[in-house]
């Protein structure tokens, strides 16, 4: 590596035509001052990822990249979220670069944490973390869910990081070995951890997006979760087997309880108690095989070993 690294700034993009030419004034503005300031290498660049998106997103970055010298693009062949769309970015960027920074295209995340980044990676570290001081600028709901979504990961025993989304250095070194992990399901905010190396984190705060509509709804941050769960953990097969057995105990105890009452003779037929234990038994069946089959879909999409992304197109090299 030579003295200023190359820097791979890298934007995964899905319909962004109302916000993206504002916001890369934001990113080429960052990388020209970085480059300005003999911080990076001129070699540097700007590369979005387009993730299939239906609008005028790629005819916008393959604009900006005639435009702007350190602009490149790719185009995914179709929508194949986001996880996939920096990993493209990431395997892209990991043969001509030093360093790769991720970023959403929304603004929300503070571009001067990328200074900090940069140090903090001269100073010996593979890794950094952009980590939220606060999550002020989520309504309730979202603020709530997160921090319990974090919560449950690491009762699970799933290592990550609370309140980190995407935003984060790795140095080509932890790209190559990033290159090794083949699963279809990617979680990259357990994954990266998974990794190891020196890391640390940058502190920021986050700002309300600067235009358009979030992409990332309900739907989709229930998806990550279920991913982030499923993909690192096997702790909730194993709560099922040990509730399982919590309930054939209590089961055990209501067949001798049944006959020693009939001995006794005081059992009387009872409806409203023999619903509630099917209900409740059916209950716990239903759940157990809804989480047992989402690890069983995961297996089976692992089996085929299908590619994670088909880059269609690319802007200049």
């Amino acid at each position: 590596m030579s003295s200023k690294p190359i820097l791979y700034l890298i934007i995964p993009c899905y319909n962004e035509e109302a916000i993206l030419t504002q916001a890369s004034s934001y990113f080429f503005e960052k990388i020209h001052s970085l480059i300005g300031q003999d911080i990076i290498d001129n070699n540097s660049r700007i590369l979005f990822v387009d993730d299939g998106s239906s609008d005028q997103t790629w005819d916008i970055i393959h604009f900006l990249s005639v435009k702007h010298e350190h602009c490149m693009g790719i185009s995914l062949s179709h929508n194949s979220g986001q996880q996939n769309a920096l990993l493209a970015g990431l395997m892209e960027a990991k043969n001509h670069c030093d360093i790769t920074i991720t970023i959403d295209c929304d603004g929300q995340d503070d571009i001067q944490a990328v200074d900090e980044m940069i140090s903090a990676f001269l100073a010996g570290n593979d890794i950094v973390y952009g980590v939220r001081n606060s999550r002020k600028s989520d309504h309730i709901f979202k603020r709530t869910t997160a921090q319990l979504f974090y919560k449950l990961l690491h009762f699970l025993g799933v290592e990550t990081v609370s309140n980190h989304s995407d935003y984060r250095l790795l140095s080509n070194q932890v790209l190559c070995e990033l290159s090794n992990y083949k699963e279809v399901n990617l979680y990259l905010r357990g994954m990266i951890p998974l990794l190891g190396f020196q890391h640390t984190c940058v502190y920021y705060d986050r700002k309300i997006r600067m235009n358009g509509t979030s992409h990332y709804p309900l739907g989709k941050m229930i998806s990550l979760a279920l991913d982030g769960i499923t993909s690192f953990s096997s702790k909730p097969i194993r709560m099922i087997s040990s509730f399982g057995i919590l309930v054939a105990g209590f089961s055990f105890l209501g067949v001798l309880w049944s006959i020693i009452g009939t001995f006794q003779g005081h059992t009387v037929p009872g409806w409203a108690s023999t619903t509630c234990f099917i209900c409740f038994l059916s209950g716990v069946q239903i759940i157990s095989l809804g989480i047992i089959g989402e690890y069983i879909g995961k297996i089976y999409l692992e089996t085929k070993h299908r590619p994670r992304y088909i880059i269609y197109k690319r802007t200049k090299k």
